[in-house]
């Protein structure tokens, strides 16, 4: 088997495993230690909530985020042309899986190319940090920008994926300042982001002082990528390694406080493990500025465009709500109350 098929069997076996399997963490996200004080007199009309943010000058109807998931295979293509749909219907962020097995398989590059069915979304091109490490550079990166003329590149960060895999790559020295010579060389803004296991507050605020844009914290909570991993091997003494990694991580609620500590002039993204629109409503008074769902999306986008766009719609009611029965009229407010309390 060739390294390019390889690339798209791997593809392949993570989403099947997703869709099909439980690969959540042991750990919980921390959201649950969290509660609203609930306003039984809210003096506002529900109907002029508004949850409207600006993100990197595009203006987009909520905070919610597709968060990146897949791509480099048909059913990928499905489900991408899917969430693309929906996004650009609820006018939404959305970012895609990994581009390398477009890049190394130019025939699967029409899996990432969304961009004519979400003209007013804001559109992430991503690729593994790592990758920098391993041959990539600054023509590699334009080409995933341009692939779906995304208006920011996410470099993802994934190290215990890369060492439980058996093809993982795993010589991570020297990436910072590979990654600040990216940051410096291409046009567009640069995201950094975990796959599922956090970001603290140290690194956090290594990747500001090298330019980046924004970070999003991916903890734990959610899917566990060991997991995932875990269902791919064959040997069983690698499956024990997997399995014992499932505990680990940085819980999101945790992660989110830290890096908006850190680098209180950066952007933060929440995700990892969020659940409903309750969720998104208490990543942003964390001290997010967006909160990013992958697994209840990805399912839906599985059914159709319609399905996802309606996910996204329950889910996007649901923040609504809560800001109202908490008497929080806009996101700037969300972002500043006093009215979440940590109860346990």
């Amino acid at each position: 088997m060739t390294k390019d098929t390889s690339l798209s069997k791997r593809k392949t076996d993570h989403l099947d495993i997703n869709l099909q399997k439980d690969v959540s963490s042991i750990l919980t996200t921390g959201l649950d230690s969290y509660h609203f004080e609930h306003c039984a007199l809210p003096e506002l009309d529900m109907a002029e909530i508004d949850t409207g943010i600006v993100f990197m000058k595009k203006k987009l109807w909520s905070p919610l985020l597709i968060s990146s998931m897949t791509g480099g295979t048909e059913e990928a293509w499905k489900i991408n042309r899917n969430l693309a749909i929906a996004a650009q219907e609820n006018r939404i962020a959305m970012g895609v899986g990994s581009q390398r097995a477009a890049i190394h398989q130019p025939e699967t590059v029409h899996t990432f190319e969304i961009r004519s069915l979400a003209p007013d979304a804001f559109l992430m091109a991503n690729l593994g940090a790592i990758q920098l490490n391993y041959g990539y550079g600054i023509e590699e990166c334009l080409e995933a920008v341009e692939m779906i003329q995304a208006d920011a590149l996410i470099l993802h960060l994934n190290p215990l994926q890369e060492a439980l895999q058996p093809e993982g790559d795993t010589n991570w020295k020297g990436l910072l300042q590979k990654i600040a010579w990216v940051v410096k060389n291409i046009p567009v803004p640069v995201i950094i982001k975990e796959v599922g296991w956090g970001i603290n507050g140290s690194l956090a605020r290594q990747l500001a002082d090298i330019g980046i844009a924004a970070i999003d914290v991916a903890g734990a909570g959610g899917t566990s990528w060991s997991q995932v991993e875990m269902y791919r091997m064959a040997d069983e003494h690698q499956r024990v390694t997997a399995a014992n990694f499932r505990g680990w991580g940085i819980p999101t609620a945790d992660a989110i406080q830290q890096v908006a500590t850190a680098v209180p002039e950066l952007p933060v993204i929440a995700s990892g493990g969020l659940r409903n629109g309750i969720d998104v409503a208490k990543c942003i008074a964390l001290g997010a500025v967006m909160a990013g769902m992958a697994g209840t999306l990805l399912k839906s986008a599985a059914v159709s465009a319609e399905e996802a766009s309606a996910t996204i719609r329950r889910i996007n009611r649901e923040m609504k709500i809560a800001m109202f029965v908490t008497g929080i009229a806009d996101i700037p407010e969300l972002q500043h109350t006093r009215k979440l309390h940590r109860i346990s």
